[in-house]
């Protein structure tokens, strides 16, 4: 396979060609032009879940804590602080990559909206020179209307000549 295909894609598909019989109605899905890009995507007819995280349980009542919990509590906050340090670092290339995303998603959508133009000042063209050689019609039916004639007024007067040339050899 050429790279251009693998770029572009191949062929044309019968779904991808203007119709003939054009009649101004359109095949665009809203539902298709409204659906998420993923099926975890965060939009208002799918807000997620709320859900949070927690390292630990909640502690519902005063109390106190033994040294070992303390010291546990210790390593684990280093740990969790660790963590989180490295979860916002993450986070923010995720956000990068979504934002670059988003930039490549934009331009592909202006670049086939210029496609989308294009094809239709191609049709219009295509429309205007198919008009232009309807109209041209009439003067290539009177051209061959005049070739007929002209066919037939040598064939008549062959005709004569033919008679004439076989009258008088006679």
């Amino acid at each position: 396979m050429s790279l251009q295909l693998r770029l572009f894609g191949g062929g044309q598909s019968s779904a991808g060609k203007l119709s003939a019989s054009n009649d101004g109605s359109h095949a665009i899905d809203k539902s298709k032009v409204l659906a998420q890009t993923d099926a975890l995507v965060i939009t208002p007819n799918t807000p997620g879940n709320f859900s949070s995280i927690r390292s630990v349980p909640v502690v519902p009542d005063p109390r106190y804590f033994t040294k070992e919990e303390a010291d546990a509590m210790k390593g684990l906050a280093k740990e969790k602080t660790e963590g989180a340090r490295q979860s916002k670092r993450v986070y923010k290339f995720l956000g990068k990559i979504e934002a670059a995303d988003k930039t490549v998603h934009q331009q592909h959508r202006k670049y086939e909206g210029a496609v989308a133009q294009n094809e239709l000042g191609k049709k219009r063209a295509d429309a205007g020179l198919a008009k232009k050689l309807h109209g041209m019609r009439p003067g290539y039916a009177r051209l061959g209307l005049g070739i007929d004639k002209a066919d037939s007024d040598a064939r008549t007067r062959i005709d004569a000549i033919k008679a004439k040339l076989t009258g008088d050899s006679n």
